[in-house]
């Protein structure tokens, strides 16, 4: 059983801004489960599209990995020979626990684990790149860089998965949709302190976007084709193609 997320159930004389810290990365699959509606469906998902899209001799990349749960979907799933995972974070207490839990499955396909600003990784022969809730944690003015960066990383055909939290163009539909996810939260019982706590230390920290301003990022990175495959509530995830032929 996943260690209970109980980092908010007290009150916090002195909200920080959100960091993945050592208690952070302890309680985190509960943590996950319990706030990312279909967290669990995008994840598994991941994994089928590796085993479509992941391309034979080359390499694929997990930007902002965590504790490694899309990196291990896709080596579960890949099928093409002489492929490597490359997966980056730049927590450490996340980083050491990711390469403990990969180290603990047994599969053909090597993981290599970074410690590293995505922002200083180059991307090189990729057939597959997962920014899953990610992009969502960097500057504003970084997020295209680094989808510059995967468009020329990648292979032709290869494929980006960009999962985030997001916005709404409709403030309407965004209020209800937020509403809904509390909901969600509350139903797998989190109190309203722990909530409004977590939100307040995030908020500085989660700048979201709109769908559309995913999309209009990912054409201008060069992306030929991008839709969303998959969202509950305020959350989703796009999936970007790269055109021409696969090698």
């Amino acid at each position: 059983m996943p260690n209970r997320d109980t980092l908010f159930s007290a009150p916090i004389a002195k909200l920080g801004d959100w960091t993945f810290d050592e208690h952070v990365a302890e309680v985190f699959p509960d943590m996950i489960q319990r706030s990312v509606p279909g967290y669990s469906n995008i994840i598994s998902m991941i994994g089928m599209l590796a085993e479509r899209f992941v391309q034979p001799n080359s390499q694929v990349y997990d930007l902002g990995c965590s504790l490694g749960a899309a990196t291990l979907s896709m080596r579960r799933n890949i099928t093409a020979p002489g492929c490597r995972i490359i997966a980056v974070d730049n927590s450490p207490a996340m980083v050491e626990r990711c390469r403990r839990h990969i180290e603990s499955f047994r599969a053909d396909t090597p993981v290599e684990v970074i410690e590293s600003d995505i922002l200083d990784i180059t991307l090189e022969n990729a057939s597959m790149v997962v920014l899953n809730f990610t992009l969502q944690f960097l500057a504003p003015d970084d997020r295209q860089r680094v989808l510059n960066q995967v468009y020329q990383g990648l292979r032709p055909g290869g494929a980006l998965v960009l999962s985030e939290k997001l916005s709404f163009e409709d403030a309407d539909v965004g209020e209800l949709l937020f509403n809904m996810h509390h909901d969600f939260k509350r139903a797998n019982g989190y109190s309203e302190l722990e909530i409004s706590q977590k939100r307040s230390m995030l908020e500085n920290v989660m700048l979201t976007d709109s769908v559309e301003t995913h999309k209009a990022r990912l054409r201008m990175a060069g992306f030929e084709h991008a839709e969303t495959w998959f969202q509950c509530f305020n959350f989703g995830s796009l999936i970007a193609l790269k055109g021409g032929e696969t090698a």
